[in-house]
């Protein structure tokens, strides 16, 4: 054997070593919505005492610019109480994007209502009452706090194309982001991303070293691929599968609800070189199906049951962060 081929021979060796021992990706989904109320400080904490690779989250901007982390557009009556404790009586709150920091802080988000539906989905979650919406720099803090260095952000901006007055515009509210994670000097462990592919365009330009992750949503009732209007342009019909159309814009990691994976479509993914972390899987036989298929991480409202699944299939887990 020649030297040249004898240091190929090693180089791929130790580039398949790398892959085989590369970590697992456990995801707390809004924090640990299964277990504490979403996307609340108290979620976060929650899932880092549990341990977990990625806190996964959702922001958006007030009337003042304040990055924040929450899932809808408008305050969900759902889980929000005033001032006086009142759940709110309308089909949905306020736009965030109408309210000051200050003004969105009065609400309280810590329980479910129990006569909503929604309840019974999270019968196990336990509530902290008196929680407000964070800001996206208070989270960084507190995560910091507890010294939880090696956990990673997946960061999801909250817009929709079809609706542009609900948010602030893709340029603002990607700015405003970055900007946050730039002032926490947390720009090596935050991934950004969004059904709405603008936003992750924005991201490829104007802060190249941050990943971006291109979410998918394909089932009866919702669609983000089938015309463009989700995916900054890019369309379906001109690349044949959704994996060769995140990889045509610029994805390096795909995402697609569980429902919607194949695993011909997670090897094709995997052929072109990207990774696949599908969401929101809380069913442990799903877990373990995925796993076995090799997708490279999960995103999980229950991060215990994620890691049961994953000793199973015997991955290691990460490191729990005690909260003192």
């Amino acid at each position: 054997m020649t030297t040249n081929l004898r240091k190929a021979l090693l180089l791929c060796l130790g580039a398949l070593a790398c892959l085989s021992c590369a970590a697992f990706d456990l995801q707390g989904h809004r924090g640990a919505r299964g277990l504490a109320p979403e996307n609340t400080l108290a979620a976060f904490e929650r899932a880092l005492e549990i341990g977990v690779t990625t806190l996964e989250l959702d922001v958006g901007v007030t009337a003042d610019g304040a990055v924040v982390v929450m899932h809808d557009p408008y305050l969900n009556p759902a889980i929000t109480r005033d001032a006086g404790g009142q759940w709110l009586s309308a089909s949905k709150g306020p736009l965030v994007r109408s309210l000051t920091l200050a003004q969105l802080q009065t609400y309280d988000v810590g329980r479910i209502d129990p006569q909503a539906p929604y309840a019974k989905t999270f019968d196990s979650q336990r509530a902290h009452d008196g929680a407000r919406i964070p800001t996206l720099a208070s989270l960084f803090d507190r995560v910091r706090a507890l010294g939880a260095n090696d956990v990673r952000f997946n960061i999801e901006t909250k817009i929709d194309p079809g609706r542009p007055d609900d948010t602030v515009a893709p340029e603002a509210m990607t700015q405003a982001l970055l900007q946050v994670v730039r002032d926490a000097g947390m720009t090596r462990r935050v991934a950004i991303q969004s059904f709405d592919w603008r936003t992750l365009q924005l991201v490829q330009r104007l802060a190249p070293t941050i990943p971006t992750v291109h979410l998918t949503i394909q089932t009866a009732n919702s669609d983000n691929v089938r015309d463009g209007t989700w995916t900054a342009g890019f369309k379906l019909a001109d690349h044949g599968s959704v994996p060769r159309l995140v990889h045509a814009a610029g994805g390096r990691t795909w995402s697609p609800n569980a429902g919607a994976l194949t695993e011909a479509l997670l090897n094709e993914a995997k052929s072109l070189g990207l990774k696949v972390i599908p969401w929101t899987v809380n069913n442990p036989a799903d877990m373990e199906r995925l796993i076995a298929w090799g997708v490279d991480g999960i995103i999980t409202d229950y991060p215990d049951r994620l890691r049961t699944a994953m000793r199973a299939r015997g991955l290691a887990v990460p490191k729990p962060v005690p909260n003192p």
